[in-house]
Formats: structure tokens, sequence, C-alpha cells
């Protein structure tokens, strides 16, 4: 029987932990058998698996310092694969709440083609959790996060399909993707054997539209799985979008995937972005700008 390992990263929100946790116990999985590997990623406080959790299932890594997305999820995929030789992994955001049929829905779409590397599912923002506050009682929970992604390789950015707006059905004929959102991602595990783990370079944000392109570049397809839905809170463990965590490495990984991936036409945009930077950021942003040129990549003590 196929096997899926669910890597979760956590970082001192053990209530948004748990509460995601205590959602994936409810879920279906026929046709497959699953594990659950929490990688506490050098919190303050060890994290402690609920008593109601079964230690079959759940179980807990822990690492005595942070790792960041990047290296907290490759090694839940080290353990995935090791011991439990999985044949799928999904990296799925602590601070997410899951409906109970969601992983069937991804490995429902991901089986059926072994073209398809990368599956993610609908997004939509946690209910009181979306960036406006307009939105009526009965539409909390149906606004779009994530419906699917894409690269405006022009600005150098990476576009959320439907942010921001309400569920009306209008998404759910899309199928391709030009990036899987490592807020969840169902990754077929021959995809990490040919293209490497996640690039511990950028140690958060833009690995999982690297990790996208060099699964296309190794032969296969992103897809996204309208019928598969997961609620997201968004960005707790580094402060929120606008952070200054957020606004460092946001702007240091632009650069550095622009200069990874881009061709000399993506080069001079991303020389461009950088000048612009400098000119008009914010001191974490100007501070990235300078790291990237640098090659001081990875973890940075500057926030």
């Amino acid at each position: 029987m196929t096997h899926i390992s669910i890597i979760i990263v956590h970082f001192n929100t053990p209530t948004d932990t748990t509460e995601c946790l205590l959602s994936l116990s409810k879920i279906t999985h026929p046709g497959f058998s699953f594990s659950i590997l929490v990688v506490d990623n050098g919190s303050k406080v060890e994290y402690k698996l609920p008593k109601s959790l079964s230690p079959k299932i759940f179980s807990v890594i822990r690492s005595e310092s942070n790792l960041g997305f990047t290296g907290g999820n490759n090694l839940g995929i080290y353990q995935a694969i090791e011991k439990h030789n999985s044949e799928f992994v999904l990296l799925l955001n602590n601070d997410t709440v899951v409906d109970h049929r969601f992983l069937t829905e991804l490995y429902r779409t991901s089986s059926a083609d072994p073209s398809i590397g990368m599956c993610s599912p609908k997004i939509y923002f946690y209910p009181g959790n979306e960036y406006f506050s307009e939105y009526s009682k009965k539409d909390r929970g149906r606004v779009f996060w994530y419906a699917g992604g894409s690269i405006d390789w022009k600005h150098l950015t990476g576009h959320h399909r439907g942010v921001d707006e309400i569920d009306r059905g209008h998404f759910d004929s899309q199928k391709y993707s030009d990036f899987a959102t490592g807020c969840c991602v169902l990754i077929r595990r021959e995809v990490l054997e040919k293209t490497g783990s996640l690039d511990k370079n950028y140690f958060l944000y833009f690995e999982d539209v690297d990790l996208s392109l060099k699964a296309v570049e190794a032969g296969y397809t992103l897809r996204f799985e309208p019928k598969a839905i997961v609620w997201h809170k968004n960005a707790s463990s580094s402060g929120g979008t606008g952070s200054t965590t957020h606004e460092y490495y946001q702007t240091r990984n632009r650069l550095y995937f622009g200069i990874k991936h881009g061709d000399w036409k993506v080069r001079i945009t991303t020389l461009r972005v950088a000048l612009q930077t400098l000119i008009s950021g914010s001191r974490e942003s100007k501070i990235g700008v300078l790291h990237a040129a640098l090659g001081f990549y990875g973890k940075q003590a500057i926030v």
C-alpha cells in the first residue's frame, strides 16, 4: 500500500500546531496509509503531542536549532524516506486546518498521472485571518489565499491566483499552476530524488517556487486540485506578512531566485528591483539586497 508522510514544521506556536494535528486526525485515507512527522524546529519549549493522538501515526522529531522552513522540512523528508519509505511526502504549514478529504483528493489526482510531480489544494484564509475585514460572516472561510500560482518574470514576483476573492467556483476548472505552494503540497518521492530537497540557501520563502521550477525542468507537471481544501492562518510563526523577518527574507530570496533561475532579461529585472529597493525600501529590505549581492544566504541574524 502506498505510504504518505505528512511533514509539519513547528516553531513556537503550539496552539496552531495542535489545532492542525487535531484536524489531521480526522482525515480519510482510502487506498493509502500515512504518518505525521512534526519537526520541532528549535522551539523555546519542546513540543509535546496531545495524548489523544496515536503514537503509531504521530511523532515528533526535535531539532535543537532553528533550521528554517527549508531545513526543517528537509529533516522531515529524510525521516520520511529512511524510516517510512514513503512514496509521497506532504509538506503542510503548522498554521493550517484541513478538510477531512483533502489528502484523499490530492492523492487521487497525483496517483492517476505519474507525470504530476507536485500537487497543491485550494487554500482559503482561516476565518478571521483575511487581509481585509469587509467580508460577511457567511463568506469568511471561503476567501482565497491560493488557487494556483503564477510567476511574473517581468516584475520578479509570484502571485497566488484568486487571493482575497470569495470562492464562487470560478477556479474549479483550473488544473495547472506555475508553482506549488509550500503551505500545502503533495510531492512525489521521485521528484525529490531527481531535484534534491529544498534549497537551504532560502531558509524561508521562495523555496517552494524554486522546487517547483526544478520539478518542471525534470519533466514533471504541477497541479492545482480544487476539490482538496485547506484553511491557512498565514505566516503565524514568522511574525506575519509585513514583519521584519518577512521583509528581509522575501527581498533577499526574491533576488536570489532571479539570479538562480532567470535568463539575461530576468537578471536585468533583478538588478532593477535591487536598485529600487535600495532607494525606497525598508531597512530590512535594503539589508536583504546587500546580503543577496554578497551571497549571504541561509539563516541570517538581522531581525
